[in-house]
């Protein structure tokens, strides 16, 4: 199960988080802290995309500018969650058309149901990026 989800730039200002378990603010606030102080320093080349961290692992990808973090049970797939990430990417830079942190910022709303598409109540929902991208043109009809 995923714990939450960060998407964090490289001075470790965080552009989007969604929590699935419960935690108060201050501990949000700390875990964010942490987590971009855990993988911002790690060498992208010559070690893993996964790092434990408390009694779970985090999965993180970096893309361009921006890290994709997500902090999952101990015992589950790490390729799998990789994977999702890879997914959530596509679907971002389909959706905007070559994606940047700034689309993030500016239209948080969309990305928001970009990421309920993606990922519903801490598990992988949908692993098609052609599904995923219909249903947000059809939201995309309704505004």
């Amino acid at each position: 199960m995923i714990r939450f989800i960060l998407v964090q730039n490289r001075q470790g200002k965080t552009r989007l988080s969604k929590w699935y378990a419960p935690f108060d603010d201050d501990e949000k606030l700390r875990i964010r802290g942490e987590v971009h102080r855990l993988i911002a320093p790690r060498d992208q080349k010559h070690q893993s995309n996964f790092v434990e961290y408390r009694n779970y692992k985090v999965v993180y990808r970096r893309y361009a500018g921006l890290f994709f973090c997500l902090c999952v049970d101990s015992n589950d797939n790490e390729l799998a969650y990789l994977e999702a990430i890879h997914l959530f990417v596509e679907v971002l830079d389909s959706f905007f058309e070559n994606v940047c942190e700034l689309d993030l910022v500016f239209n948080f709303y969309k990305v928001y149901a970009i990421l309920d598409e993606v990922f519903l109540a801490g598990e992988i929902e949908e692993t098609s990026k052609e599904v995923v991208l219909a249903r947000l043109e059809e939201l995309e009809k309704l505004e």
